[in-house]
């Protein structure tokens, strides 16, 4: 299996280096140069797997032979365990064929957990047998920080810098990643919002000379394709469970960086019965405008009860456009160069061919909060704010009664107290066991400006070896 960047230019790797690269040389994303293809016979035998044992057939083939077969399936046993429920994504029923899928049930309460926990053993695996040190950079908008924390740790060849936009995500969710210890663990809290904090992490990649060539970057973000390659997996869980292949599917996707949908995407190209993926975002509407209306424009970024969607540049889309274009890489790059001046658009034909697939919706606060207080009304069921837009952008868009519709549940309640106190109700969502303790734990971390220089002479002053 090799790996190509979505522009064109930088040479094709295999799957270790894309895992370790992470941004392609050109600035480009990479992808698989082709994707693995199940025939509906092979997707039904596989009902009745353990998760693991599911995860490994999925994702086997993007690993190829850089990790061997059983090396790899413990790497998935280990990385499943975790997780608090035996089927690790349990599916809840909130109405007729209307589905929740939880994906919450890993250590930090985010789907985030899916990849980052194996992100982080595959890092370990990779870099000890190259007997190799990387600095992790990444950006988050509320979650992947501390699951990508969680998940790199324990790893012995990585120090992690992440950085969050300051007093821009939940208070649970800044502690979840201030409050781990380890000398390789670094927060920097950015006087700035995601966008900011994801440029600068786009930008170190590109320039690496802060570092001194005394090591190298590694991604963390959903630009490594290693965080896409686990997504997948669960679209074939949940079809399974709910009669696929034989019947199509539907899902909703509270999305910003439009990697957890674009899983979803690959996984109809890979087989799987798909009729419908609806974008579900919130004010920050990039995605629904151009989804709805085949325009691509930035607006001023808000800061809304959804944090984790606060985001305008979404990196993932490239992907998408990479496929809309024929694979042609140097129309993605001037497209992406001019909407960083402007609007743009693409052909319509091409628009329209994605419109079969993908619908789109907006909800902002109010809706938000109306849906939370609606779904606990009905079934006494406490969704996130995210996973609250992904159920009211599921009902608003759907095409087909008759197909299951699936919403995936991106977080846990308990880390957005705000936005159910919000909705008015006096229920109060309560961490696991595991996070009692969470408000009484220590926290360590470092506000600094919104200012690359500033940024990356802290990296190059804090890493293990500097």
């Amino acid at each position: 299996m090799r790996y190509i960047s979505t522009r064109g230019e930088a040479p094709a790797l295999g799957f270790e280096d894309v895992l370790l690269t992470g941004l392609a040389s050109d600035g480009g994303l990479y992808v698989p140069e082709s994707l693995p293809h199940f025939s509906l016979e092979e997707i039904r035998s596989w009902r009745g797997l353990s998760y693991s044992e599911l995860a490994f057939n999925v994702m086997h083939p993007f690993v190829d032979d850089a990790i061997p077969a059983d090396d790899f399936r413990k790497m998935l046993d280990d990385t499943y365990s975790v997780f608090s429920h035996q089927s690790v994504a349990p599916l809840v029923q909130l109405d007729a064929n209307e589905w929740v899928m939880e994906l919450f049930r890993g250590p930090t309460l985010a789907f985030k957990d899916f990849a980052l926990q194996l992100l982080g053993r595959l890092l370990d695996y990779v870099l000890e047998k190259r007997k190799q040190h990387v600095v992790i950079m990444g950006a988050t908008s509320g979650d992947t920080g501390s699951a990508a924390i969680e998940g790199c740790r324990r790893c012995e060849h990585v120090d992690i810098f992440i950085l969050h936009p300051h007093e821009r995500v939940s208070e649970v969710q800044r502690r979840q990643m201030t409050t781990v210890k380890g000398d390789n663990i670094h927060n920097i809290a950015v006087r700035g919002n995601f966008d900011d904090c994801q440029r600068m992490v786009k930008e170190s990649f590109g320039n690496q000379g802060f570092l001194a060539g005394k090591t190298q970057l590694a991604a963390v973000n959903s630009i490594n394709w290693a965080r896409i390659m686990a997504q997948i997996v669960y679209y074939f869980q949940a079809s399974l469970a709910l009669g696929g292949p034989d019947r199509s599917m539907a899902f909703s996707v509270p999305t910003g960086n439009f990697g957890d949908i674009f899983a979803g995407y690959l996984a109809k190209k890979m087989g799987l019965p798909i009729s419908q993926l609806v974008i579900a975002t919130n004010r920050n509407d990039i995605l629904h405008r151009f989804m709805s209306g085949n325009k691509y424009e930035q607006h001023q970024l808000e800061h809304t009860l959804s944090p984790s969607m606060d985001i305008m540049v979404s990196s993932n889309f490239e992907r998408l456009l990479f496929d809309l274009h024929g694979r042609d890489g140097q129309a993605v790059k001037t497209l992406l160069e001019n909407a960083s001046k402007g609007p743009v658009s693409i052909e319509d034909y091409r628009w329209k061919h994605a419109r079969k697939l993908f619908d789109s919706d907006a909800v902002d606060d109010k809706g938000t909060c109306e849906t939370i207080r609606e779904i606990y009304e009905q079934n006494e069921y406490l969704l996130d704010p995210h996973t609250a837009i992904g159920v009211r952008a599921a009902r608003n868009c759907r095409r087909d009664s008759s197909v299951p519709m699936i919403t995936l549940g991106t977080a846990h309640p308990a880390k957005f107290p705000d936005a159910i106190a919000e909705s008015g109700l006096t229920v109060k969502p309560q961490l696991p066991a595991h996070m009692a303790d969470l408000f009484e734990r220590d926290e360590n971390y470092t506000v600094l400006d919104n200012n690359i220089a500033g940024v990356q002479e802290f990296i190059a002053k804090h890493w293990k070896n500097a």
